[in-house]
């Protein structure tokens, strides 16, 4: 039986009868395996497989960033998943219209099915957080969403840096990096708004005119920052690209602060520490290795 197969018969003990045919697996994610398979009408389902016992910990807190952001988000025709199977082993929901900018090859290889430095997409990208940064922590504490005040904010980095600090050994550059970054008051947000967390083209739909259709996977969602959600846009496309697309958020009503763009290249340049906080959850040697290279790459 092939692990299309396996994740088929637990949609079936869900009650869903779903087809073979012409499904597709995305490995993309870090945190789910995805299956995009077809019922027997012809409907396309999303199947998510979760790969660690600790990854539904967090669905319930996902379930309520879902019910807060639809009704925002589909002011502009923008949806996200209506998760119709809500189970520790299975998350399934009618496939969203669109596709992904961006899908992995059956080798692991990114595959990009857009061009991530398109102004076009730079500006569609920056109305799209402009409508998602404009839910207040108020509102998302009443839907009984995560919400980090500024203060927590710097607080929960130098934490996660404290963390990874002590299960690895960490270049001494990267650490006095860090604790400058940590120290310089321009950089670090004077409110937090509703963020996704990792906007980026694998989790961004797109319509074949290039509209924005959609927007997966929530499960790093909170009130934080909202540098965090520009983060992946100054890594993949540039600083250019960045400031179109700041542009076009400010435009919409969006808010940049002095020291955002600043703190967006801080935050692209702490991937070792997320990394390092991933191997720690996943526990596995391969991860732990990968980690170890990213925090010391001069041993």
């Amino acid at each position: 039986m092939t692990a299309i197969d396996d994740v088929l018969a637990l949609a079936a003990a869900h009650g869903l009868r779903l087809s073979a045919e012409h499904a597709v697996v995305n490995e993309a994610g870090l945190d789910y395996r995805v299956i995009l398979v077809p019922d027997w009408e012809g409907r396309r389902w999303v199947l998510r497989v979760p790969r660690r016992p600790d990854v539904t910990d967090g669905m319930a807190a996902e379930i309520r960033i879902l019910d807060l952001v639809a009704p925002v988000l589909a002011a502009d025709g923008i949806a996200v998943p209506d998760w119709q199977v809500r189970a520790a082993d299975l998350v399934a929901y009618p496939a969203l219209p669109g596709a992904p900018g961006l899908v992995l090859t059956d080798a692991g290889e990114p595959d990009w099915r857009m061009d991530p430095a398109d102004p076009d997409y730079a500006v569609r990208l920056g109305r799209l957080l402009a409508r998602l940064h404009s839910i207040t922590a108020e509102q998302a504490a009443a839907g009984g969403v995560e919400v980090r005040d500024p203060e927590r904010v710097r607080r929960a980095w130098a934490e996660d840096i404290a963390r990874v600090c002590d299960a690895f050994a960490v270049a001494p550059a990267l650490v006095e990096a860090w604790d400058a970054w940590l120290a310089d008051e321009d950089c670090w947000p004077d409110r937090t708004v509703m963020t996704h967390g990792e906007i980026y083209p694998a989790h961004v739909l797109l319509g074949e005119d290039g509209a924005i259709t959609g927007v997966l996977d929530w499960t790093t969602a909170r009130v934080d920052d909202p540098a965090r959600d520009f983060v992946i846009q100054f890594g993949a496309a540039g600083p250019e690209m960045l400031q179109v697309t700041l542009d076009a958020y400010v435009d919409a009503g969006g808010r940049v602060r002095p020291g955002l763009v600043a703190q967006t290249q801080h935050l692209w340049e702490a991937a070792p520490i997320g990394y390092g906080l991933f191997a720690l959850a996943t526990g596995a040697e391969v991860d732990r290795a990968t980690a170890a290279a990213m925090l010391d790459p001069g041993r």
